[in-house]
Protein backbone atom coordinates (compact mmCIF):
# COMPACT_ATOMS: atom_id res chain seq x y z
CA UNK A 1 0.00 0.00 0.00
CA UNK A 2 1.17 3.26 -1.16
CA UNK A 3 0.87 7.03 0.66
CA UNK A 4 -1.19 7.35 -2.31
CA UNK A 5 -3.98 4.61 -1.12
CA UNK A 6 -3.65 5.31 2.08
CA UNK A 7 -4.27 9.18 1.21
CA UNK A 8 -8.09 7.81 -0.13
CA UNK A 9 -8.36 4.72 2.32
CA UNK A 10 -8.59 7.26 5.74
CA UNK A 11 -11.31 9.67 4.86
CA UNK A 12 -13.22 6.67 4.31
CA UNK A 13 -12.23 4.96 7.27
CA UNK A 14 -12.83 8.89 9.76
CA UNK A 15 -16.43 8.63 7.63
CA UNK A 16 -17.17 5.15 8.32
CA UNK A 17 -16.02 5.60 12.43
CA UNK A 18 -17.98 8.71 12.43
CA UNK A 19 -21.01 7.45 11.14
CA UNK A 20 -21.28 4.32 13.74
CA UNK A 21 -20.14 6.28 16.37
CA UNK A 22 -23.45 9.12 15.92
CA UNK A 23 -25.33 6.31 15.13
CA UNK A 24 -24.46 4.41 18.11
CA UNK A 25 -25.33 7.17 20.50
CA UNK A 26 -28.67 7.97 19.06
CA UNK A 27 -29.44 4.06 19.49
CA UNK A 28 -27.91 3.92 22.95
CA UNK A 29 -28.63 7.25 24.44
CA UNK A 30 -32.68 6.06 25.71
CA UNK A 31 -31.39 3.16 26.67
CA UNK A 32 -28.30 4.38 28.83
CA UNK A 33 -30.52 7.11 29.99
CA UNK A 34 -33.40 4.46 31.08
CA UNK A 35 -30.72 2.30 32.98
CA UNK A 36 -29.36 5.79 34.57
CA UNK A 37 -33.28 6.38 35.82
CA UNK A 38 -33.10 2.49 37.06
CA UNK A 39 -29.82 2.52 38.78
CA UNK A 40 -30.90 6.20 40.57
CA UNK A 41 -34.01 4.24 42.30
CA UNK A 42 -32.15 1.56 42.94
CA UNK A 43 -29.99 3.60 45.18
CA UNK A 44 -32.85 5.22 46.40
CA UNK A 45 -34.70 2.45 47.65
CA UNK A 46 -31.14 1.30 49.08
CA UNK A 47 -30.49 4.22 51.03
CA UNK A 48 -34.49 4.76 52.31
CA UNK A 49 -35.89 1.28 53.16
CA UNK A 50 -39.75 0.94 52.83
CA UNK A 51 -40.17 0.40 57.02
CA UNK A 52 -42.59 2.97 57.35
CA UNK A 53 -44.70 1.84 54.46
CA UNK A 54 -44.94 -1.52 56.06
CA UNK A 55 -45.16 -0.44 59.36
CA UNK A 56 -48.05 1.98 58.71
CA UNK A 57 -49.72 -0.94 56.59
CA UNK A 58 -49.63 -3.26 59.42
CA UNK A 59 -50.95 -0.56 61.69
CA UNK A 60 -53.75 -0.44 59.63
CA UNK A 61 -54.38 -4.23 59.71
CA UNK A 62 -54.25 -4.57 63.53
CA UNK A 63 -56.60 -1.34 64.16
CA UNK A 64 -59.21 -3.18 61.78
CA UNK A 65 -58.89 -6.18 63.63
CA UNK A 66 -58.70 -4.69 67.00
CA UNK A 67 -62.07 -3.12 65.93
CA UNK A 68 -63.38 -6.55 65.04
CA UNK A 69 -62.30 -8.31 68.22
CA UNK A 70 -64.13 -5.68 70.18
CA UNK A 71 -67.37 -6.17 68.18
CA UNK A 72 -66.62 -9.75 68.44
CA UNK A 73 -66.56 -9.31 72.25
CA UNK A 74 -69.58 -7.47 72.67
CA UNK A 75 -71.54 -9.88 70.67
CA UNK A 76 -70.39 -12.58 72.98
CA UNK A 77 -71.54 -10.51 76.13
CA UNK A 78 -74.48 -9.68 75.00
CA UNK A 79 -75.28 -13.40 73.96
CA UNK A 80 -73.73 -14.64 76.85
CA UNK A 81 -75.91 -12.01 79.33
CA UNK A 82 -79.25 -13.14 77.02
CA UNK A 83 -78.28 -16.50 78.02
CA UNK A 84 -77.54 -16.90 81.25
CA UNK A 85 -80.79 -14.32 82.73
CA UNK A 86 -82.73 -16.48 85.14
CA UNK A 87 -86.51 -15.23 83.68
CA UNK A 88 -85.14 -16.59 80.18
CA UNK A 89 -84.10 -18.99 81.28
CA UNK A 90 -87.44 -20.37 82.61
CA UNK A 91 -89.15 -19.22 79.65
CA UNK A 92 -86.66 -21.51 77.63
CA UNK A 93 -87.04 -24.67 80.09
CA UNK A 94 -90.94 -24.35 80.09
CA UNK A 95 -91.07 -23.99 76.28
CA UNK A 96 -88.57 -27.25 76.13
CA UNK A 97 -91.03 -28.93 78.29
CA UNK A 98 -94.35 -27.82 76.54
CA UNK A 99 -93.13 -28.98 73.13
CA UNK A 100 -92.18 -32.31 74.39
CA UNK A 101 -95.91 -33.69 74.34
CA UNK A 102 -97.06 -32.02 71.99
CA UNK A 103 -94.40 -32.91 69.58
CA UNK A 104 -95.25 -36.89 70.47
CA UNK A 105 -99.11 -36.47 69.77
Amino acid sequence: MGPGQLEILAPMVFAVILTLTIGGVILLKPIANKLGTLLEAMAKEKQEPRLTEDLGHIRELLETMNGRLSLLEERQDFTDALLNDPERRKLRLKGTVGEGPAAGS
